[in-house]
């Protein structure tokens, strides 16, 4: 899902179809769409016909056009049937505009639920690869530009190409020398329109390539602003993207320059066809030669007014076939979170066994190397090591996150990958280092809006977290507003709300990564008693730096760079004296050093 570096022209039908295959659901609008194009192509030489009748037969003395007898009668009955077929075309052509816009934007809705619900579907090591300025591109932007191909895109064109077809044929039924006399400059027209169209068509591509890189570097930098800030990068940053922004910038006025150039042509060719028919009528002594030649003028119109665009809407058109290639690219990534699993069990009991595991998250570098341990239902596992270990690797493998390349992981003496994916993640309640909450309220948050979970429940777990009266001093008090990424939380705050949160889920599986790693000593205290209530009866997966929060585990797992070195109870890997027990002595030390 990398963005595109390189210019290439992309027209492709069975993309097209794909697209269109989306307005499926919304058929009633497209049938009408055409149909009104179809009408609307039939009707436009009408008027210029009408012009020339009038004014061939309408002036002269006994004229008689079908119930209308007289001069004065003529002119007043073709001016009132002008009046009602520019009514019809009025309301006909907003009908048709309306309906193309409105099956565009229907399409851009189902199309963009579809491509959400692929994203939130994406395994993790999708999200680590790709950035997520990118994937907003993909969603927001490429598909509002896939509206386009129904706004101002094939439908328009088809619409555009009918009335062109219909007033050259009637160009050629009254006239058809005046027409080729008409139409001589059209050749050099037909080479201009194909140069702009190729030279928008590039600049377009480079403004939508600016556009997601301007989008993934936003969104990154906002997301990281304090650490920009901390390190003074302020100007570095800002120079980064005064270059993102230059690109983007002179993409857009390369296709401004087209346009400067094209649009004066297309002015240049229609003054050189009027000079043309001019020339001609000055050596007509036709009596019929004033109402032909006025219709012509109004034809020639009736042509420039379509081809003026007809350029911009093809180009507009290969723009949404190239967003949408983009966003079919997001729709077929199978890199998802297979739920081929049908087990649902009407209780999971926590026995755990991971079986000689191995996984990378690329290629072969194993992060984890052999990994064999078992967890009893109800016990305590803590697993302990350096930075990088593979610690946290082993609890995203547990409710599939990330899938494993070696070995096999049970539940229960059920394969994960068996059980149905949104039950077993529904039995596992993890609470994470790095806590991350959304703009909303405490309430929400903690329920993730799930309207199962009653406020007094979420009362009752506050409690016992010891977090409620800290919450209700807010202003607010549950409603209060954390704001994104609860930045109006201290980390300790947001760390007791995710255990509030992972206290509702009641799982049967409950994970802490660090969960006491940004608290002080006084949460830590509020928090240990909590996890003293919460693991009861519950297998527990404890990851901590902290070796005096894992005393009590029934079992310790001590990893070395993807592999276990050492596995006991706390007093079994002291006796050993091995790397668990200088980490132990190691800590101690500097504790009894601060106090």
């Amino acid at each position: 899902m990398s963005e595109p570096t390189k210019d290439k022209k992309i027209f492709d039908f069975f993309l097209l179809r794909r697209v269109f295959s989306f307005a499926a659901p919304h058929k009633s609008k497209f049938y009408w769409s055409i149909f009104l194009a179809i009408f609307l192509a039939v009707i436009a030489p009408v008027r210029p016909w009408l012009i020339q009748i009038t004014i061939n037969k309408g002036f002269r003395d006994g004229a008689h056009i079908w119930i209308f007898k007289g001069p004065i009668q003529v002119i007043i009955g073709i001016t009132i049937i002008q009046l009602g077929l520019l009514l019809i075309e009025t309301v006909c052509r907003f009908v048709f505009t309306f309906y193309t816009a409105a099956l565009g934007q229907n399409v851009v809705k189902d199309m963009r639920v579809a491509t959400y619900e692929r994203v939130i579907d994406l395994n993790l090591s999708q999200f680590d690869k790709t950035p997520i300025g990118t994937l907003t591109t993909r969603t927001i932007n490429d598909i509002e530009s896939i509206n386009d191909i129904f706004s101002d895109g094939l439908i328009p064109i088809i619409a555009d190409f009918l009335s062109i077809i219909a007033v050259v044929a009637y160009m050629f039924f009254v006239d058809w020398k005046l027409t080729l006399i008409c139409l001589a400059p059209f050749p050099g027209l037909i080479i201009a329109t194909y140069y702009f169209k190729e030279s928008v068509n590039k600049s377009f591509i480079r403004v939508r390539n600016a556009v997601a890189h301007l989008n993934a570097f936003v969104q990154e930098h906002l997301t990281g602003m304090g650490i920009v800030q901390a390190f003074a990068a302020e100007d570095r940053e800002l120079n980064k993207f005064n270059k993102i922004n230059e690109e983007h910038r002179n993409a857009n006025i390369r296709s401004i320059f087209a346009y400067s150039v094209f649009f004066p042509i297309v002015e240049l060719v229609m003054a050189l066809s009027l000079g043309l028919l001019v020339w001609w009528a000055g050596g007509q002594e036709n009596a019929n030669a004033a109402g032909t030649i006025t219709a012509f003028i109004l034809c020639l119109n009736l042509l420039f007014r379509p081809l003026r665009v007809m350029a911009d809407k093809f180009n507009v058109l290969q723009m949404g076939m190239i967003a949408s290639e983009r966003v079919f690219k997001v729709l077929d990534n199978n890199d998802i979170a297979t739920n081929t699993g049908t087990v649902i069990t009407p209780t999971i009991g926590g026995d755990v066994e991971f079986r000689n595991v191995w996984f990378a998250y690329t290629d072969e570098h194993y992060v984890l190397k052999d990994i064999n341990f078992t967890i009893n239902s109800g016990e305590t596992l803590a697993i302990v090591g350096n930075t990088g270990s593979g610690k946290t690797s082993i609890i995203s493998l547990l409710n599939r996150l990330y899938h494993i390349q070696k070995g096999s992981i049970t539940i229960d003496n059920i394969n994960i990958e068996d059980y149905e994916l949104s039950f077993l993640r529904s039995k596992i309640a993890v609470v994470l280092q790095d806590v991350f909450l959304f703009s909303g309220s405490i309430y929400d948050n903690v329920t993730l809006r799930n309207s199962a979970i009653k406020k007094e429940e979420v009362i009752a777990a506050a409690k016992l977290i010891g977090i409620h009266d800290f919450i209700m001093r807010l202003p607010g008090g549950y409603d209060y507003n954390v704001m994104e990424r609860g930045a109006t939380l201290s980390l300790g705050q947001r760390q007791l709300l995710s255990f509030v949160r992972a206290l509702l889920y009641d799982p049967s599986i409950l994970i802490l990564d660090e969960a006491t790693s940004s608290v002080d000593t006084e949460s830590e205290q509020l928090i240990q008693s909590a996890i003293d209530k919460l693991i009861a009866g519950r297998t527990s997966i404890i990851i901590a730096h902290r070796l005096s929060t894992i005393r009590k585990a029934n079992k310790i797992i001590l990893l070395e760079k993807g592999e276990i070195k050492e596995i006991g109870t706390h007093e079994e890997l002291i006796q050993e004296k091995g790397i668990y027990h200088q980490l132990h002595k190691m800590q101690f030390e500097k504790q009894v050093n601060i106090v």
